[in-house]
């Protein structure tokens, strides 16, 4: 079964600037680093719990993939993975309680 993958809006935000700020010392880094991401994104649609379960956090729906030194943090929910922010791996990951 394929789950449905969906890109929030500040993924999407994180994406573009991830790219503008690779591009200015390689527009072919840049180019390979968001391939993979939207490679992993697409993988998700067949094998969405492949990725690893958070450790910040308490929500075990919440996994990561690596993108070379970025992390695509993703929900995965019923047959919905949601692709929530792409952050550095050196980047602390903060939760705001809603």
């Amino acid at each position: 079964m394929a789950y449905r993958v969906i890109w929030s809006a500040k993924a999407i935000e994180d994406v573009e600037a991830i790219a503008t700020y690779i591009a200015r010392d390689s527009p072919s880094y840049a180019a390979s680093v968001v391939r993979k991401i939207l490679d992993i994104t697409h993988y998700l649609q067949e094998s969405p719990l492949a990725g690893t379960i958070i450790s910040e956090g308490d929500n075990s729906t919440i996994r990561d993939k690596l993108a070379y030194t970025y992390r695509v943090i993703y929900r995965v929910r019923d047959e919905t993975v949601t692709v929530a922010v792409i952050v550095h791996t050196k980047r602390l990951l903060v939760f705001a309680n809603s």
